[in-house]
């Protein structure tokens, strides 16, 4: 046994020896490792805001965070791996997908958190910086899918759980719905030609709930 285990478990033995149970030592671990998960995400997303363009690195994500390479590693195979759970994370915590019993009031909740989260200064910037270079990054394009693809998601079950509690057609489009959501959202967001606001929210809610109603 080494030095430091007979100190250890001698500082365990006295207490048991004087008759009074040890004392519980606190566990930290978790604590530590959820820190430098968020901060691995904080950075991965702050990089990607400030990248104009600029390969974001495994190496730029761990310095930042303040964390070893391997470290990283441990939760992500990849650099687009990081990059796409920050994207998501932050839009998990951003955007609510509340479950209210309406679908207009769920799917108004929905896009306008939508709206806002997007146009956060670090979220905007991501997303920008994503958007334009997909179309020269294959990685940031397949990152751009994904992500997507898992918006399109959150959206849709939303989307489901007015179908079931018969607020939608039979026959209604779930997948033309969120094009239609999204649609505005990115033609809006990319060229800023209008609003992005929760007067758009509304109105975009009411007539695709409207236009989808159950007869």
């Amino acid at each position: 046994m080494s030095e430091v285990q007979d100190t250890e478990a001698a500082a365990d033995a006295a207490p048991a020896a004087a008759g009074t149970a040890p004392a519980v030592r606190p566990h930290t671990g978790r604590r530590r490792n959820e820190a430098a998960h968020r901060a691995i995400l904080d950075a991965a997303l702050r990089l990607l805001a400030e990248s104009d363009g600029t390969p974001v690195t495994i190496d730029a994500i761990a310095r930042t965070a303040g964390v070893g390479k391997q470290t990283v590693y441990r939760w992500w195979p990849s650099k687009g791996a990081v990059l796409l759970d920050a994207l998501t994370d932050r839009a998990d915590q951003d955007v609510h997908g509340p479950d209210t019993g309406s679908l207009g009031s769920d799917l108004q909740a929905f896009i306008a958190t939508t709206f806002e989260a997007a146009q956060r200064d670090t979220t905007a910037s991501a997303l920008r910086t994503v958007a334009r270079e997909a179309a020269r990054d294959p990685h940031l394009a397949e990152l751009m899918r994904s992500f997507t693809a898992a918006r399109r998601g959150a959206l849709r079950e939303l989307l489901a759980r007015g179908c079931e509690r018969g607020e939608l057609a039979g026959e209604a489009d779930l997948d033309l719905i969120a094009d239609q959501v999204y649609g505005v959202f990115w033609y809006r967001f990319l060229l800023g030609h209008a609003a992005l606001d929760a007067d758009t929210a509304e109105r975009l809610a009411s007539s695709l709930t409207r236009g989808n109603a159950a007869g």
